[in-house]
Order: C-alpha cells, then sequence, then structure tokens
C-alpha cells in the first residue's frame, strides 16, 4: 500500500488505487455489520468468561446491557473535536462503534455480572447461580 502517490495524469489510476477505494468503500456502505470485534468465551465451574477484543479504545465509551436472556455489548466513538490546522489526508484506523450481543441461559446470575477493560481486551465475567453450579461431593467405596 503506498501512502502517498505523486502522478502527472489524475485522470489514470493505478490497480492499488481502484482496489483501495473499491474495498475501503465496501464497509461504509454495508453499514456496521462487518464491524463486529472478535470474542472468545470460555466457561470453568464458577460462570463464563467473555472476551472481546478491542484495542484502542476508551472503557467510557462502551456500554454493556442485559435485557431479559441478551447481553448487549457495544461501542460508539465520542466525536472528537476536530482542528482546521492539517488536514487528514486517509484514515484507516479508528473505530466508529458496534454492537454485539450474546444470548444467556438461565444459569447466569444477571445481578453479579463484572466488567473490565485492560490491554485492548474487554473482560466480562458472567458468574453461573449457586443452584445450578455442580456440587462436589465424595463417594464412598464399599
Amino acid at each position: 500500500m503506498t501512502f502517498a502517490k505523486f502522478n502527472s495524469h489524475p485522470v489514470r489510476k493505478t490497480i492499488d488505487t481502484v482496489f483501495d477505494e473499491l474495498f475501503n468503500n465496501l464497509p461504509s456502505a454495508w453499514g456496521d455489520s462487518l464491524n463486529v470485534p472478535a470474542t472468545n468465551i470460555h466457561e470453568d465451574k464458577d460462570g463464563y468468561h467473555v472476551e472481546v477484543s478491542a484495542p484502542g479504545l476508551s472503557k467510557e465509551d462502551f456500554k454493556i446491557n442485559i435485557e431479559k436472556d441478551l447481553l448487549t455489548v457495544s461501542y460508539e466513538k465520542k466525536e472528537e473535536n476536530k482542528t482546521e490546522d492539517y488536514k487528514t489526508v486517509r484514515r484507516e484506523f479508528g473505530q466508529r462503534g458496534f454492537k454485539r450481543s450474546f444470548s444467556l441461559n438461565d444459569q447466569v446470575d444477571t445481578e453479579n455480572v463484572q466488567a473490565k477493560y485492560e490491554n485492548g481486551i474487554l473482560k466480562l465475567y458472567l458468574p453461573k447461580k449457586e443452584e445450578t453450579k455442580p456440587a462436589s461431593r465424595q463417594i464412598n467405596i464399599q
């Protein structure tokens, strides 16, 4: 990929420019449906651990909501104050926003869900309800 191109014939476009324009405009034409962060979900005996890959974002812009049996994680970038001192020629990074929902089963204790954001990962802990945790007991052999 080329940062800047100097071309004495602006009517002619290089193959790189055509592909850059085509592929950089596709996601905006389709909306934010392609803008879904990668997610890992782990389960242990006490609950579920959800990790959402969200590097470079601010924790203040996240919104985590539980309604009935649906957990929704969303992110919306707050408007930045733009300066007129310089003109951005090309912008490739920067998260506009996303929304991702997960269905919860009846084992999740929705009153005690915890969240933290560290090292570019939004980490959610969804504990299991006490009655659904597997009971551990010793079995005597006769």
